[in-house]
């Protein structure tokens, strides 16, 4: 009987033991004494410490919501985007070799957990721009909750938790409790009325709803690690758990799960689900609950918030169903709970007859939780801070504004807020009619007095950095999320010129490349046989120049004189009539730098032309293709403008056709048809060639040809039987394009058929269509056509040119107006090349945002610094120096004279100034047969100006309207001219602008 014994001596130890927890209380604690981390420079690992923790963090064998809310679970992804973006972590949390191996076991990582968190974000020098704070109500330490909330929890959900004896208690596991849970689980097994759960203590929810797989407890397993994550963080502090127990009820009311709201999302924390399911303020609240009913109408209220309370602490358990789905059911429960509580003396009878006689109020609306900004901020901060989340949006891959604010982190933005609130004061004020009248915006070429109250405005400033180019001022008038800078493709006019100016110049370093070393015999007949003007004049110059080092034969490129008279065009393919902004331009002949200067249209339209062309020349097969007839490329350029074309057709066609009977088609068709009988019996035959003579009857009949004889009607019938013609040749009887005839047809017998469908089955008609071309003997036909598609592949050449220079589409339309902005550009885009050309050719990585601090304080730490390792060389630093020439002559002598001595460097002289300017008139409009125009409504009108002051920094400023009422407006780009000259005292202090200091009295 000796093992009887020993099993009632372990018996007797394990009660002893689950009363005392002496044994387990210092195991445990000891234990979690050495699962910590240390937060080390990345490459530093103290002694003792885990160097294997991937990603500035320990990877979670599970994650919860609550790793999900504030971002823990996605920090690997997250430290990959922004690694990706330039950025790299510097710092971060490094486990000791006891918490690795804990957490690679399925643990969780014992620590002071947050219950409040969210994303904050300062600007350069740390002046609070946005905190937003998840839950927004919590309390901050266990003496904030009234004494009547703790105990009605306690004894609702873990009675025994605050006992002060013994003082080692391990709040995981209330023994009894577990003990009649488990034996319900396992008489559950044959008797299934028996199974009852109940054996979690509220350390246990709290891992539960914290960092289970969807807050559940799926299996046993999952519970026995809740309970030993909820031990092991329980001893973290020492064997004594009384602070730590306290510290559990704190966490359980600001963490419990309750519900979501549409429109809103998860509710966490009483706290929070106090105000959104009852509309009651969190803190008036407390202060009822923790003071004395001295009233009957003090006693209703505090029996109503007390009711309301301890529905919330019973919803818990199920959440979606006492909240949403059955409230009855809840308000069933809190009654009985009631009687509960006041038999066992929690609460005395009146307020348990307040609570009895209260009701649950109505749903109350959301309200709009405002974020802690400093007191006095200008409104154009939260539009700036919301410009900022916009685009931590896209840098981390969030979903929305409501992930996005929950996350546990804090970043320091490039921007620089006080000069932000003194440029946007300005802003504000320029649809001020006072304002603009006495600060020289209006005039020719400006606005006027009657006109000037819906421009919107945008000025991006950047600072050029030793690794990268940093945001300091993103301010616009809008007080909407749209951003002028970066959020549409705006036609920008002129602007276009600059990078049309890179990549001439870039070609003419090309041809130095190529050529510069070759005698001047060899380079005398390459002028000869040149294909191109660029090609003969590099040959040429160098064959003639004493001089041939590259910045010479740049200078000499930027004096190539050009007519300036305007002109038709082949372009885009057909031809094109070009103007000069100015008509006393028409009679001059400049040089590319004058034109540059002046911003002249035709010079530039000629100059795009010759870079055309040099694009065609370098295409090996062009020359061919075009003089011989029978070259294999030349059919195979043919066929692929049939495609190109027939595809365009096929869309349209499709559009116009789509969802319609075949009698809505027919009566389409035959409007854009030729008009006689003839012809629409030809056309219906074409449309409908299975169609009976009787609906060729009916047909007519509708059309109003119902006179005609059937003898008549019948010899028609046949007559253009479908049989007899090819479909170019029905098409041309009927006078339709055979495309349009073949879609008719195709969508007459397939009603339902995609586009897609449609065009896949179009490849048989093609060639059969475009027979005129494919079998013609006339070349010249032909040619024209080679032409276009040439044309098209030299613009996909200027194209890669451009978006080396940062152009942010992914398309050029084939034209030469491309020149002076017809495919449209970005301002952010803009500044983006003008970046480059100050970095002496370099593309570096542009920020808004210069580091991350992730998760602090917990184990998941890592601090993000921006460090971009790549830089690509978009020009020769000799033609980023020419250029930047050519754009302190748009200040000095052309279309930004007005900037002149308006900024001032600490010296006294005059601040070094360039840039471009850009005017933008986007209309749709409507042309007759003869080209003439038939309406013309304004769509945008845009005014930009891309600059750099000085050697550090440069930006854009651009004025915009859109919509019928741009066409009120004849603004250029002198107003965004204006509006830089008027933002020097704003931005003096931040360039170091003399002339700002004295103005601004520094």
């Amino acid at each position: 009987m000796a093992w009887l014994g020993c099993i009632g001596l372990v018996g007797w130890a394990a009660g002893v033991e689950a009363n005392s927890a002496k044994l387990q209380s210092s195991l445990l604690s000891r234990w979690a004494s050495k699962m910590t981390f240390t937060v080390a420079p990345v490459g530093q690992s103290p002694k003792g410490q885990n160097t294997a923790s991937v990603q500035g963090g320990l990877v979670l064998a599970q994650s919860g919501p609550y790793d999900a809310r504030f971002g823990y679970a996605a920090a690997p992804s997250f430290l990959a985007l922004l690694e990706h973006a330039g950025y790299a972590v510097e710092r971060r949390a490094v486990p000791s070799r006891e918490l690795a191996a804990f957490v690679g076991h399925g643990g969780y990582p014992p620590y002071h957990e947050k219950d409040q968190a969210g994303l904050t974000l300062y600007d350069r020098s740390g002046v609070l721009l946005h905190s937003g704070k998840y839950p927004p109500f919590i309390y901050r330490n266990f003496e904030e909750i009234p004494p009547l909330v703790v105990n009605t929890l306690l004894f609702a959900e873990d009675r025994h938790l605050l006992d002060p004896t013994p003082a080692e208690r391990n709040p995981a596991v209330d023994w009894p409790r577990f003990a009649r849970a488990a034996a319900g689980q396992i008489a559950g097994v044959v008797v299934p009325h028996l199974r009852s759960g109940g054996g979690s203590t509220l350390a246990t929810q709290i891992e539960k709803f914290r960092h289970s797989p969807e807050g559940r407890t799926e299996r046993i397993g999952e519970k026995l690690r809740q309970m030993m994550n909820a031990a092991v963080l329980a001893y973290k502090d020492g064997p004594e758990t009384l602070a730590t127990r306290r510290r559990i009820v704190v966490t359980y009311l600001n963490s419990t799960p309750l519900a979501s709201r549409p429109g809103y999302g998860e509710i966490i924390g009483l706290g929070e689900a106090l105000q959104l399911w009852f509309g009651t303020d969190f803190t008036d609240a407390n202060r009822i609950l923790r003071s004395p009913a001295r009233t009957p109408a003090e006693l209703a209220r505090k029996g109503a918030i007390y009711r309301q309370v301890l529905s919330l602490l019973i919803a818990e358990r199920r959440p979606n169903y006492y909240l949403i789905t059955n409230p009855d059911a809840l308000a069933a429960q809190t009654d009985r709970y009631l009687e509960k509580l006041a038999a066992a003396g929690i609460i005395d009878a009146k307020l348990k007859d307040a609570a009895l006689k209260a009701s649950l109020p109505p749903l109350p609306p959301i309200p709009a939780f405002a974020d802690e900004i400093p007191e006095g901020n200008p409104p154009g901060e939260s539009k700036l801070s919301e410009t900022l989340r916009a685009d931590l949006l896209n840098l981390l891959k969030v979903p929305n504004f409501y992930a996005l604010d929950r996350l546990d982190l804090t970043v320091h933005s490039s921007i620089d807020w006080a000069t932000q609130q003194r440029v946007q004061a300005i802003l504000d004020q320029l649809n001020d009619p006072e304002f603009v009248d006495t600060h020289h915006l209006v005039g020719h070429y400006l606005l006027h007095t009657d006109r000037n109250l819906h421009v919107n405005y945008s000025v991006v400033i950047y600072e050029r950095g030793a690794d990268g180019n940093y945001v300091r001022v993103h301010a616009d008038s809008l007080n909407e999320p749209f951003d002028i800078n970066s959020g549409a493709k705006l036609i920008l006019g002129s602007t276009a010129k600059l990078r049309t100016l890179v990549t001439y110049l870039n070609i003419v370093t090309e041809l130095h490349g190529r050529l510069a070393g070759l005698p001047k015999a060899e380079l005398t007949a390459l002028a000869k046989e040149a294909h191109d003007p660029l090609t003969e004049w590099a040959a040429t110059w160098l064959a003639s120049s004493q001089e041939k080092d590259l910045p010479a034969m740049l200078d000499a490129a930027m004096q190539r004189r050009y007519s300036a008279s305007p002109g038709e065009f082949f372009t885009d393919g057909g031809t094109h009539f070009f103007h000069n902004f100015e008509r006393w331009e028409n009679t001059l002949r400049p040089t590319v730098e004058e034109a540059f200067e002046n911003s002249i249209n035709l010079v530039f339209i000629r100059l795009m032309r010759n870079i055309r062309q040099y694009f065609m020349a370098q295409n090996a097969e062009a020359q061919r293709i075009l003089s011989d007839p029978t070259d294999s490329a030349r059919e195979a350029y043919l066929h692929r403008f049939v495609e190109e074309e027939g595809q365009k057709f096929i869309n349209r066609f499709y559009h116009r056709y789509r969802g319609l009977e075949r009698a809505a088609i027919l009566a389409q068709i035959s409007r854009r048809g030729r008009a006689g009988l003839d012809r629409h019996v030809a056309l219906f035959r074409a449309v409908v060639p299975k169609a009976s003579f009787a609906d060729l009857k009916a047909f007519l009949t509708a059309q109003r040809f119902a006179h005609v004889s059937d003898p008549d009607l019948l010899e028609l019938y046949e007559k253009y039987d479908p049989a007899r013609f090819s479909l170019a040749d029905r098409a041309y009887i009927a006078g339709v394009h055979p495309l349009e005839v073949w879609v008719a047809s195709y969508l007459v017998e397939h009603p339902a058929a995609s586009r897609a469908e449609v065009w896949e089955q179009s490849k048989t008609a093609l060639p059969e269509s475009y027979g005129w071309l494919l079998k013609t003997h006339h070349k010249h036909k032909q040619d024209v056509r080679l032409r276009i598609l040439l044309e098209e592949d030299a613009f996909e050449q200027i194209l890669k040119d451009w978006q080396r220079q940062g152009y942010p589409f992914g398309h050029l339309v084939p034209t030469l107006a491309d020149v002076i902005g017809s495919s449209g550009d970005r301002p952010d885009a803009l500044a983006v090349l003008m970046g480059i050309i100050l970095n002496d050719g370099v593309r570096k990585p542009t920020a808004e945002f210069e580091h991350f601090e992730f998760a602090q304080g917990t184990p998941f730490e890592a601090e993000i610094g921006f460090h971009p390792q790549s830089a690509e060389r978009v020009m020769a630093p000799e033609v980023a120096a020419r250029i930047r020439q050519a754009l302190r002559g748009v200040v000095a002598n052309g279309t930004a004279k007005g900037l002149q001595g308006a900024y001032l460097g600490p010296d006294g002289k005059p601040l070094e100034i360039g840039g471009k300017t850009g005017t933008g008139d986007n209309r749709f409009d409507t042309f007759a047969p003869g080209g003439a125009i038939l309406s013309s409504r304004p769509v945008d009108r845009t005014a930009t100006f891309v600059f750099f002051l000085g050697d550090r920094f440069f930006g854009t400023v651009t004025a915009y309207v859109s919509g019928p009422e741009a066409g009120r407006y004849n603004f250029t780009s002198a107003l965004a001219v204006q509006v830089l000259k008027l933002l020097e005292p704003a931005l003096a202090p931040l360039i170091g602008s003399r002339l700002g200091n004295v103005q601004a009295g520094l």
